[in-house]
Order: C-alpha cells, then structure tokens, then sequence
C-alpha cells in the first residue's frame, strides 16, 4: 500500500528527486509519518509534487475502525494541515472520523460469520477485500421465518403427536405444549434482545453466548448445541425409516416382522431401523459432502412438503365436520384388534348358505367350524365396529380430556366397553391386539414433545444473509414461534374432538389398517401426509447434518477447544470435512439407539441446556447493566429471562432427570477442560462482568471492617530486586511464596525501578512480564506490580503503601535479607532495609525476612525428615505459630516436624512454662515439640565488649571520616548527576562506594584499596584504614579481619586469629590487644577505659544476640529451617548499622532463617 504527501517547493531549483530522497531520509526511523502541507502554505503559488511512498509490504492488522481500507487509508493521510494540525502526530491511531465512518460501511457489507471480525487473519481480510462482496438480500420471510417454520415442525408433529394426546389426555398434552411453547417464546426474546444488540456473525446461539458469556460458557453450550443438533439428524433419519417401513413400504424390511411376538418383533424392527438408518445417513453424508448448494436449494421443496401436510390436516378437521372418512376399528370387549389380517370385523356372517365363520373366527379358533375350540376371552365378548374418526362434531372430546398411561404390553382398550375377562385365563394370541409398546408416564411425553418446538435458532444463523438483521431477527423469529405454536396448541384440541381415544393411542395405527393416525385425519387422502412428512423428514436431515459440521468448524475455529482443532480444517472452498464425518459417527450412535422414543429426550437435553444459557446471558447482561448492552429489542425483562431459564431448567429434570445430570457434567467437564486447557479469550462476555460485579460486591463487604482472626491469613507483598535485564535475582523468594501459600490468601509480587515513569515504561513492562512469567514457573497465584521512582528507597514506600485495592490489601511483607550489606558499595542496600522495617512496623504489617535465601528449597525439593525449629522469644501475634504450620501443608515440607523452642529467665519456672505451652499448642490444633530453653544471667564477656567496640568504631568512621577536595568535588559530580530533578534521600554520614583516608601530611597523600581487598589482606599498612567485617562465631575470643570458613573454624584460636586493628579517627592508633592467648585475654580485660567509653545498650544488646545465637546454634544447627522473632530498629536512626550487625551476629552460623515480626495483631485463636 503507498502513501501519498504533498510537498510543497517554493524555488524552482528544486527537482522532485531531490524531493523524494529527502523524504525518504525523514522516514527511515519509526516516526509516524506526517504531512509537509503546513510548512508550505505560506509561500504563494508555490509548486506541489506529489510524492508516493511505497509500504513496507507488511499488511497492517485489519480493523473495522482504523484504516480498514486502502481508501481510508489515503483519506486519513490527506487531511488539511490547517485544521488537524493539532492531530497530525496521533494520525496513524486516531483516524479522521470520515475515514473510520467509510471503514465501517465497507466492513457493513463483508460476508458476516466467514471469519470473525476481531480476529480476521491479515491475509484472510486483504483477500476478503479484493474479492467482491454481493450485499445480503434476505428479507424477514425468506431469511428469518420460513427457515424458522421448515426447522421447528417437523417429525413428532407428523409420528407422535396423536399419540401425545391420547396417552397424556386433551389436558395434560396442552400443558406439554403450552410449557414448551412458553419455553421457546422466552429464549425467542431473550435471543432477539443479544441478536440486536450489536452485530452477530453466522454461528447463531454459539456465537452469541460464547461472546455473552465467555469462551469457557460458550464452548461448553456450544458443543451441546451441536450434539443436539446432531441427534436431531439421527431423530430425523430414524422418523423417516419409520415412515418408509410401517407406512410405505412394510415389505422392504430385511428382518421380517411377520409371526413373530413381544420382544421378538420389537427386536427385529429395531435391526431394520439401525440397517436403513445406516444407509440413509451415509446416502445424506455423501449428498452433503458433494455438495451444500443441491441442499440449500432442496430446502423450500422440503417446506413446501411440510406446509402442504399441515393443510390437508387442516382440510381433514374440517371435512370431518360435514363428512367424517370411513375409518372403522374393530373392538372384542373393549380390547383393540390389529386389523391386517381379516376383513370383516364380526365372528359370523350371514350369507345364503347360512352362518359363515369369518377371517377374524379363524385368528382365535382352531378352526373354521362353528363348534371349534376358541379362547376363552374371543368366546366370552362380543366384537364391535367403531368410527375411528368420528368427527369434530361427535363430542368425543371428552373422552379424550384426560389421560391413559400404559405399562409396557399393556392392552390399548376403550375405555367406556364393558368386557367379560376370566382372571385366571392367561393372555393369549396377544400379536392380535394393539399393545403399549413403551412404558408412558408424563415427564416421558415431555421429552418426545420438546424435539418438535426446537429449531428457533434458524434465522439467528442466517444473520449474514440478512438485509437488516436486527430487524428481521427478532420479528421473524417470533412470529414463526407464534405459528408454530397456534398450530401444535389447535392440533390438540382438533386431535382430541375429530380422533376416538383407541385409535389415538395406537401409536402405529394398526388398528386403522396399518395407515398412519394423523394421515386417517387429512384430505384428500392419507398419502399427502405419509409422502409430505417423509420428505420433510429426510430435509430436516439434511438440514441438521449441513448446519452440526459448520457449528463444530466454528468452533474448532476458535481454538476454545485444543482438541478439536483438527475439526476446523476442511475442503479448499471451506467445506467441514472433518466435522461432517464427526457429525456422521455421533449420529450413527444415535441411530444405532434406533428408538425415536429414546433419541428424542437425549437432544431435547442438550437444547434445553442451550436455551437456558441464551436465557442467562440475556439476564445477566441486564442485571450487570453492562454499559456495551444496547439491544434495539425493547420488549426484553430480566424476569421473562429468568422465567425461561427457570423453564428449562424444570423441563431438563422433567424430561429425564438422568440425561439432565449427564448433560451436565458433559457441559461441565468442557467448560473445565476450557478453563484449565483452551485459548485464553477476551469476548467482553458477561462472565466477566459478573466476576467484576461480585468483585466489587466483595469488595465494599470487606470494608466494612478487619477480618477476624479466625479468618486471618497471609496476604502477602513480595518484594523482588530486579538485575538491569529486569530478571529477577532472587526466585527462591516466589518458591517460598508458593510454599507459604496454604493459607489461599492475596499475593502481590513487586518490585521497585529508579528513575521516571514515562523514561522507563518499557522497562518497568518487561519487569511485570518477568514477574508474571517467574510466578507462573512458581505457580504462584496473583498480581504483579512494577514502580518507578526517583530512587528505590521511594520506589519501595510506594508499593507498600499503593499496593492492594480497599480491604484486600496485604498485611505480611516478604523480603529477602541484603545480601553483602557490608560491602561499601552497599550501603543504601541496608539503608533501605531499615527503613523498610520502620514502614512495616508504622503500617502494623507482619515482616518476612529469609536470610540465605538462595539455600531454600525449590518447589521440587523435598524433605524426608528433619525439623522446623520456632523460637518463641516474644509474642507477636501468633506469626511464628502460624508460618511453620502453613509450610508444612506444602509436599516440600511435609514430612518435617515442628519444635519450639522458647526462652525462661532467671525468675521463671521453667517446667510449669513447659506445661503451659505444651496446653496453648494442644488447644491451637498444632502438633509440636516443646522445649524451654533456660539462659542464666552472666557476665559479659570479653569477646561481646570486643565485638561492641569494632562495631561502634566501624559505625563512627562512616560518620567522621574526611574527603579529600577532589572526592568531594567527585561525590557532589555523582549526586547531581544522579538525581537531578529530584528529591534524593541521603544520610549525610553516607559515604560514597569506595572510602579513601588519607593521613595528615600532605607528602603522603596515597589512595587507599577498596574495602573488599583491604579486607582480605593477611597483613594491613600502618597507615591504612581498615573498617573490619566480622563473620566469626561465637567461639572466637577475638575479631579476625576475613571471614571464616568452615574448615578454617574448626582450627583452634590460637593458630587462627590474625589481628587487624584499625587508627582512631584522630590519627592516635588504637592499643594492639596482643595475641589470642590467656596472656593477650589478660591484657584485653585490661582495656577498660576503651570499654567504658562504649554504649552500654549496645553492649547489652550484642550480649543478648551472641547469646541466643549460642544457644540457637546448639539446639538448631541440623534444623532444616529456623523462625526466629525479628528484633525492631532502633528508635534513633544513628544506630541503624548497628541493629543490622546485631541480626547478623544473632543468625550467623544458621543455614536457613526466617526473621519474623508480627502486625501487632493476633492471628492465631483457640476458638472455634
């Protein structure tokens, strides 16, 4: 596609090539192009050259609403520099209204439903364009209510309904009837109200709940819309071989029926029904493989049959009024005969000769001599000639008010005949009477009736061939429901007034000489209907196995259903090829039933389950008051929708309430198998907007105050750091999480970026896809959020505080120890950390703190044994109780028993303590150990003063040391380069990553080494500062300058410690201690004026931490994972440094520990 830009030239000295060069060096970027028409426009007379820029050839992803066509396209770039000048630079995402008004009235006129609007293939929509497209010209009766009216009567009308209303009575049929009429009525308005609402694509009901309710609903429903429409093919099928073999042609059958009794015959008309069904539907298949148009043009002749049929019943009623046909029905007592084999219904006949035995004499004697041996009940009654059809006139209407139900093999008798039976005389020759062939109850005959009011969906899933589909949707749809429905609701009564009750009930009409019951009624003869309704059975079909495929290819199509992808391929001119040889096997299964009683319950099932979710949807978009539901339907209520899903619901269980509970689980293990396996969909559909509703809803509930303990469980906020890839440092942070996750409770996992939003948006973008993409590795449940701020102390504030939504905010804080916080380069690391705990603690928020995260296990690891040690110092709520009992509902930790630990002081009776926590644990439902740990008061050691004092050295030379001018100038340089434009956060002790002192003569101004190697010198220069990093253990009697390995801790002191002591700030060197033996011990208790100048808090402080860690590390070295109470920050930020040493030197020698501290609230309870 090529854009044309005028590019106006004001001298002549200009050539169009230099021109068009220039523009092509302006466009090499990713600049949206914009036009040169307005620099230009003051320069009168100026010349123009037109300029084409050719495309990239790639074709832009094709919308109905930007830039649809290569018109449009043109038309947005020409616009007039004047007036859009102030849109130019959006033009290439905000279209001119012209241009979209032009996209939309070509999109008007694409071929609905051959692809799907937003989500056409580019290449499927150039090539739609190219090819033209004929406008729809249906009309409401050719497009809507014919189609309609050919689908909904259809074989129950023509072979059960006369039988409906003499088994279920006058009464009891019109109830069916008006029930399922009410029914349709219903889901008509319903459908109409979302068919108008917006445009609908061919798909019909799929489409439109699959877009109303969501992929997960709409897969579900629509793959029982297809079954149901495919069992409607085998019905159809199977009414037609009924109508070939019982009506047409008897002798055709290759199991013949003729002396066989009970379930003999039934099973050999069952075998011809399942051999002729066979053929015909593979006869069908191939008709619909070879060719849909010979069907589409076969479907009015079909109509036409079924029109003509209604007539000639129509005709019938009323000729029976004036002239009722000779139709007799020979009755012995009050039992029905099936009148094949005799001619004259009597016993004897009179003739010159004298009495005659008849043919019927010779079905119950042994004989044909009047002195023959007859049975019993033949002998005893008398045989009687009734009308069949006695006429609307003969009021046996109310005869036939009520209803008879029969047990399978029951006698069909007249109810009103007197008969003499012998009760002891067993039933015999039982072939010659008209027997119940089915066992019939009222929900049965609700389940064989609903077959014939379904086919509503017809005119929905021609909405591409219409001219005005909302329009022609609603009125045509309607309107054939009004038909359909006068005619089945007058069938009744007319059946019930014109038809005796016998003959009604005889549900294959042997006793009207094997003619069809409801042809008896039609004028002019009985074969327009046995023909009529034979074709318009093999049309519907038809119809069914043309319409089942391209429902399944739309859904394959859709990719909804992973496993039926396959079914979406099909012929080159897009013929469902697979789907109809699908279609072809499902609907042998149904023809393999070979019932028509059995088959019709099994589909009035899944349209039941279909027209309760059109139902639904149209509800539910009413209630949420979605802001898109605009039906131009306006005679819709939430109720009428209720009301219809309620009907179905009812008529499902009616029905059979086993098939309902099948469908179900059918319709509910698809929508399960959507949910957990299938293309993730976006259809704006009212699911959506209910879990936004109930969202919300929940949310305003949750305000209304704090949970409950009872209900108190870990919502967390994970805070990650992020490398400059935005890749996560610490996964085994969401590996936690998710094994904490036992509680269910809120998980927001976040991370903070420095600098400006709109300067790092897609950075902060691709930390959230990181995020998301870890968690999902993880399988970690919840949000992820990414903030940008000036500086990352800031950064991590705002996620604290903005994260969450009302009352569904976190109350726990995981974050991961700082690792190397020593290190100098580090120091706003643990800057940030402290700060942090404060802000917990304001929030009253629980903490988290894994130390040596990167040694917990992963969500694969798992732990045969070993034990998760509490120790319980303080109370904070229950925290400590709560995490390890959580934990070890994750298979990680399973199999690791908990033990607490908890301290008693010198005053303390240790064993009632015991006693005491041993109850609290039995009452809180936790299966623990319990052990108290007694720690008598001592004196201070050397070793804790030593510890004291580097610690209080090391925290006074971050704060005294002194810059050189050129450092200083360097440091100013580096803030102001960092953080210009805003606010930095900086302690004024802080000092820049790599420290350099220099002495006081001026000659010997050398720099100094980085902490780091300063550190791991054996040997420091005199004058070299040192700022000592202690990782000793307890054990140590004194501060080595390198941290200790493991092998090397095992040495002993005297062999290990290598001193490395630091000058005082003021250039006076510190006294050496001496060596690390009794002697240099002596001469260190001899140090006490450097002792007496420490803090003492201090030294009480250090005392305690090296004291629990004693103590803990005796107990808990071999413990998979320890809890431990998180001490609080110093109320004076100017020991912030040294709280951190503290909790160093509190877990130092632990291999994985959880710091702990609590919200300030309880969260645990013994109560109920």
């Amino acid at each position: 596609m090529s854009q044309r830009f005028t590019v106006s030239k004001s001298d002549g000295d200009r050539r169009p090539s230099d021109i068009q060069g220039e523009v092509n060096q302006l466009f090499e970027g990713d600049e949206p192009p914009t036009s040169g028409g307005a620099e230009g426009e003051d320069a009168a007379g100026a010349e123009e050259v037109v300029v084409v820029l050719k495309g990239d050839s790639n074709p832009k992803e094709s919308s109905p609403f930007i830039n649809s066509s290569d018109a449009a396209a043109e038309k947005s770039q020409q616009y007039d520099g004047k007036n859009m000048a102030l849109f130019e630079e959006e033009m290439d995402t905000s279209p001119m209204v012209s241009s979209l008004l032009s996209s939309l009235a070509n999109y008007s006129n694409l071929p609905q439903g051959s692809k799907e609007h937003e989500e056409a293939e580019n290449n499927e929509a150039e090539s739609s364009r190219k090819k033209p497209v004929k406008a729809p010209q249906l009309g409401t009766l050719m497009g809507v209510y014919l189609p309609c009216i050919q689908n909904i009567f259809g074989v129950i009308l023509f072979l059960r309904m006369t039988w409906l209303v003499g088994i279920g009575g006058v009464i009891g049929t019109f109830i069916i009837v008006f029930m399922c009429c009410a029914t349709t009525m219903l889901t008509a308005i319903s459908m109409s109200a979302i068919a108008t609402n917006g445009v609908v694509p061919a798909g019909g009901s799929y489409y439109m709940i699959s877009r109303s309710l969501g992929p997960e609903f709409g897969g579900a429903v629509g793959i029982c819309f297809y079954l149901g429409t495919t069992f409607a093919g085998a019905m159809y099928i199977l009414g037609a071989i009924e109508l070939l073999l019982i009506y047409i042609a008897p002798q055709a059958a290759i199991f013949p029926l003729e002396g066989l009794e009970g379930a003999e015959a039934e099973a050999a008309l069952l075998n011809n029904m399942r051999v002729y069904g066979t053929i015909l539907l593979t006869s069908m298949a191939t008709v619909v493989f070879v060719g849909v148009k010979y069907v589409n043009k076969l479907a009015l002749v079909f109509l036409a049959c079924v029109i003509l049929s209604i007539l000639a019943v129509y005709a019938g009623v009323i000729k029976t009024a004036v002239d009722p046909p000779v139709f007799p029905v020979c009755i012995l007592g009050n039992r029905t005969l099936v009148w094949k084999t005799f001619d004259v219904c009597a016993k004897t006949v009179e003739t010159a000769n004298g009495t005659v035995t008849t043919q019927l004499w010779r079905m119950f004697c042994d004989s044909p001599l009047l002195n023959a041996t007859c049975d019993k009940f033949f002998s005893a009654n008398n045989v009687t000639e009734i009308q069949g059809i006695p006429g609307v006139t003969s009021g046996i209407l109310a005869e036939n008010l009520f209803g008879t139900y029969y047990e399978k093999g029951d006698l069909i008798a007249k109810t009103n005949l007197e008969s003499v039976v012998d009760p002891d005389d067993p039933l015999t020759s039982a072939n010659r009477y008209v027997l119940a062939d089915i066992t019939s109850f009222f929900t049965l005959l609700v389940g064989i009736y609903f077959p014939s009011v379904t086919g509503i969906m017809a005119g929905s899933n021609r909405s591409g061939d219409l001219r005005d589909a909302q329009k022609s949707i609603p009125i045509g749809t309607i309107a054939a429901i009004t038909t359909t429905s006068t005619v089945y609701m007058s069938s009744v009564f007319l059946f019930g007034a014109c038809i005796e009750g016998v003959v009604l009930r005889d549900k294959f009409g042997e006793g009207v000489h094997g003619n069809l019951v409801i042809g008896t009624l039609a004028w002019p003869s009985p074969w327009v209907i046995v023909i009529g309704s034979f074709f318009s059975t093999c049309g519907a079909g038809l119809q069914s196995l043309t319409g089942a495929p391209r429902l399944m290819q739309a859904i394959a199509k859709d990719g909804i259903v992973p496993a039926l992808r396959i079914f979406g391929h099909g012929k080159a001119n897009g013929e469902p090829t697979w789907s109809l040889l699908l279609t072809a096997c499902i609907c042998e299964s149904g023809i393999l039933i070979a019932s028509l009683d059995a088959v019709a319950p099994i589909l009035s099932m899944f349209f039941l389950m279909c027209y309760m979710f059109v139902n639904l949807a149209c509800a539910l978009q009413t209630l949420l008051r979605t802001p898109n539901w605009r039906p131009r339907f306006k005679f819709y209520h939430w109720t009428l929708s209720f009301l219809g899903m309620s009907l179905c619901l009812t008529l499902m269980f009616l029905c059979s309430w086993y098939y309902a509970i099948v469908a179900m689980v059918i319709a509910g293990s698809i929508y399960k198998y959507i949910e957990f396996a299938g293309a993730e969909k976006e259809w704006g559909d009212g699911i959506r907007g209910l879990s936004l509703s109930a969202a919300r809803y929940a949310l305003m509930r949750l305000e209304e105050g704090p949970p409950h303990t009872k209900n108190w469980r870990p919502q967390l906020l994970v805070l990650v750091s992020t490398d400059a890839e935005q890749n996560v440092e610490q996964p085994r942070l969401l590996s936690l999480t998710n094994q904490l996750k036992a509680g269910k409770g809120l998980t927001i996992v976040g991370t903070a970026l420095e600098g400006t939003y709109l300067k790092n948006y897609e950075q902060t973008q691709r930390a959230e896809q990181a995020l998301r993409k870890l968690m999902e590795t993880e399988k970690v449940k919840g949000f992820c959020q990414a903030t940008v701020s000036s500086n990352l102390r800031d950064a991590t504030s705002h996620l604290l505080q903005a994260s969450g939504l009302g009352g569904l905010k976190h109350n726990a804080v995981l974050v991961s120890w700082p690792r190397n916080w020593k290190q100098g380069d580090e120091h706003q690391t643990w800057r940030n950390f402290v700060e942090l705990v404060r802000e917990t603690t304001a929030a009253h928020l629980a903490l988290l703190v894994p130390k040596n995260i990167s040694a917990f296990p992963s969500n694969g690891e798992r732990f045969t044994e070993g034990h998760i040690d509490v120790w319980w110092i303080v109370h904070d709520g229950g925290m400590l109780m709560l995490l390890p009992f959580l934990l070890r509902q994750h298979k990680v930790w399973r199999k690791c028993k908990m033990r607490i630990f908890t301290v008693a002081q010198m005053d303390d009776n240790s064993i009632q303590m015991k006693k005491d926590l041993t109850t609290f644990l039995y009452h809180l439902r936790i299966d623990a150990m319990v052990e108290v740990v007694e720690m008598h008061d001592s004196d201070i050691s050397a070793y804790t003063y030593e510890k004291t004092l580097v610690m209080e050295q090391r925290s006074q030379m971050l704060k005294q040391i002194n810059l050189t001018k050129t450092e200083r100038e360097r440091e100013i340089q580096s803030i102001t380069d960092s953080s210009r434009g805003s606010i930095r956060r900086k302690n004024p002790a802080a000092v820049t990553t790599q420290l350099s002192v220099t002495e006081d003569p001026p000659a010997a101004s050398k720099e100094e080494k980085p902490e780091e190697e300063s550190a791991s010198s054996p040997v420091s220069p005199p004058d070299q500062v040192q700022l000592i990093h202690d990782n000793t253990t307890p054990t140590s009697p004194a501060t080595p300058a390198t941290p200790l390995t493991p092998g090397e801790g095992a040495q002993s002191p005297g062999e290990q410690v290598q001193m490395t002591w630091t000058e005082k700030c003021d250039g006076e060197p510190a006294k050496p201690p001496g060596a690390a033996t009794p002697e240099g011990i002596k001469d260190i208790f001899n140090m006490k004026p450097e002792w007496e100048n420490l803090n003492q808090s201090n030294v009480r402080r250090m005392h305690t931490a090296l004291r629990l860690n004693e103590v803990i590390i005796k107990k808990s070295s071999e413990a998979k994972l320890v809890l431990l109470n998180m001490p609080g920050p110093p109320r004076n930020r100017t020991g912030d440094e040294n709280y951190m040493e503290f909790l160093e030197v509190l877990t130092d020698g632990l291999n994985r520990v959880l710091l702990v501290r609590g919200g300030g609230r309880e969260v645990i309870t013994i109560y109920s």
